[in-house]
């Protein structure tokens, strides 16, 4: 009896690098795979969503503090975290281990190139992060969500293959978009990520406050606020007569994106690639304190698609939202054409993609053979 291959998926705990790490379990899984986790205490906010076998948390830190002491307790929870790793692999001994960015990455996958076992980190950004370029030079392949090998000094191990999105994604991929027209509900989802929420939750009640009341009256919103602002969030809506579910996270996330008429976000990795895959119009504010400024370039295929209208936060005034929102909410034709312009960039097979370079790399298969066998 052939004996079960193992794959240790590493990732930061936000949901925008476990994610992608949850849909390519998923397609392991699918495939017989055992699947395992390597991540920090965050991860277990999504754990009972995430089919691993086993969660391993393996310590690990930042390293953006230029203070001699704290660098050094950062190094040393790395290094106790490589060490955490490496009895890991030693006990369950992955064919593969692949990681998907964040620093929480870095002592699992380091520990594995150490160990001499094969390994594949996928960057689901156009700008590589830091977590990621500390181990490219070490790893066997290096997947793409967004990155474009010809501008990166590591082209020769990057193969493109997409974002893998969550399979309650993936069921409502190209879900039929229904235009709202000037007498329908209109619903509006708005969400911003782990970081990035503040100030949607700012701006959004100010700037619904500037609509007339005839569109008001229409909208059936939905807005993701942190826990500290979700109350005043709510008690604002409710001053203009609005009934919005405001949460710090919604379960239902992607029944939420594929039902709503327009979607104003972030432009984070998996969010661009989530609104293409199911095919939604999308007002992006790129976070603008996101290192390397990655968000804005995510958002620029979606935009050059004609899928998403993208906006820097510091040009939103109340009465600047107010505005696009008002032409949005009544340009339904509009709305529908964007929404077809964003299907059309969104690649719903990349778990499918990601898993066939997870499986040639375990094997050995050279990079060169794999891109001409995938034709990527």
């Amino acid at each position: 009896m052939t004996e079960k291959r193992t794959a240790l998926l590493a990732a930061g705990g936000t949901g925008g690098h476990l994610f992608p790490a949850e849909a390519l379990a998923h397609e392991l899984k699918a495939r017989g795979w055992a699947v395992h986790l390597a991540s920090d205490e965050r991860a277990n906010r999504y754990a009972g969503s995430f089919p691993a076998d086993a969660i391993h948390p393996i310590a690990s830190a930042t390293l953006g503090s230029k203070n001699p002491v704290d660098l050094a307790r950062s190094f040393w929870a790395i290094w106790k975290g490589v060490r955490q790793a490496s009895a890991v692999i030693k006990k369950i001994r992955p064919s593969i281990v692949i990681g998907f960015g964040g620093y929480p990455t870095l002592p699992p996958v380091f520990a594995a190139t150490r160990r001499g076992v094969p390994t594949v980190i996928h960057e689901q950004n156009a700008v590589m992060g830091r977590a990621n370029r500390a181990l490219a030079t070490r790893v066997s392949a290096i997947a793409g969500g967004f990155l474009d090998p010809a501008r990166s000094a590591y082209s020769e191990k990057i193969l493109v293959t997409g974002n893998p999105v969550r399979p309650a994604v993936l069921a409502l991929a190209g879900a039929p978009y229904v235009q709202a027209r000037s007498a329908d509900l209109f619903r509006l989802l708005v969400f911003g990520g782990s970081q990035g929420a503040q100030f949607f939750s700012q701006a959004l009640p100010a700037a619904i406050a500037k609509l007339p009341a005839s569109e008001r009256k229409r909208l059936v919103l939905t807005q993701q606020a942190r826990p500290e602002d979700a109350e005043s969030v709510i008690t604002a809506f409710a001053s203009l007569g609005i009934g919005a579910e405001v949460s710090p996270f919604f379960t239902d996330m992607a029944q939420r994106i594929a039902d709503a008429q327009l979607i104003v976000a972030r432009s984070g990795a998996s969010t661009v690639s989530e609104i293409g895959v199911v095919g939604r119009p999308a007002l992006l504010v790129p976070y603008p304190h996101a290192l390397d400024h990655d968000q804005a370039a995510n958002a620029a295929a979606l935009e050059q698609a004609g899928g998403a209208e993208v906006h820097p936060q510091s040009t939103l005034s109340p009465e600047r939202l107010a505005e696009l929102i008002f032409a949005f909410m009544t340009s339904p034709t509009r709305l529908a054409t964007m929404a077809a312009a964003s299907l059309s960039v969104g690649k719903p097979d990349a778990a499918r993609r990601l898993a066939d370079l997870a499986e040639a790399v375990a094997r050995g298969q050279s990079l060169e053979a794999f891109r001409k066998e995938a034709g990527l």
